[in-house]
């Protein structure tokens, strides 16, 4: 029988929770700056991510590695916020802030699993494995159906074309790639369509 954690260290992994339970109640900087009525927390996008990890077909990566990095990749926003281009924070000093929040995280499990969750978001941040590469594609892909997805909502088709063209040609994996051109093709007859003159009844 396994051994059971000690009240502090259970007292620790609740309070683990808690803090990542924040995520919930995070909002996606990029759609507040741009007005979207009801953005998405980060949780929302990391959930979609995960699942987007569920349906990799090539044998070359390791799904479940990857479903993990999805659930990870973004866990320091729950203390540090979602740091958007827009706020004008370096790259390197967001990453000291999210390296700051990981090891506060962290520092609240044990052994095995705590050395996982730190390793899995480095590994993520310094994109040194075709998982990590991969789950950036998702990142990237998961931020444009999003975008659509609020156009198509709010009936203003075209209006966030600025998250399409910050990911034009950084896509890497041909899967993601293939769904991708997919979503444009529909994105492109929806604004096709919203473009055509109205017809005029008798």
């Amino acid at each position: 029988m396994a051994a059971s954690l000690s009240t502090a260290e259970s007292m620790n992994l609740l309070q683990f929770l808690k803090l990542v339970g924040q995520l919930k109640r995070v909002p996606r900087t990029g759609w507040v700056y741009r007005k979207v009525k009801q953005p998405e927390s980060v949780s929302d996008h990391m959930y979609r991510m995960s699942i987007m990890a569920m349906t990799i077909t090539d044998p070359k990566v390791n799904k479940e590695r990857c479903m993990k990095i999805a659930l990870v990749h973004d866990m320091a926003e729950s203390i540090v916020g979602d740091i958007a281009p827009m706020d004008k924070v370096s790259k390197e000093e967001k990453h000291r802030r999210e390296k700051e929040a990981m090891t506060t995280l962290t520092d609240l499990l044990q052994g095995v699993l705590k050395n996982e969750i730190y390793a899995l978001w480095e590994e993520y941040e310094s994109q040194s494995s075709p998982e990590a590469r991969l789950v950036k594609d998702f990142d990237l892909a998961e931020m444009i159906l999003q975008a659509q997805e609020y156009e198509e909502l709010e009936e203003t088709p075209g209006r966030l074309q600025e998250f399409f063209d910050s990911t034009e040609g950084r896509f890497r994996h041909p899967d993601v790639i293939q769904l991708v051109d997919c979503l444009k093709e529909e994105r492109r007859g929806h604004m096709s369509k919203a473009a055509e003159p109205p017809t005029h009844t008798s």
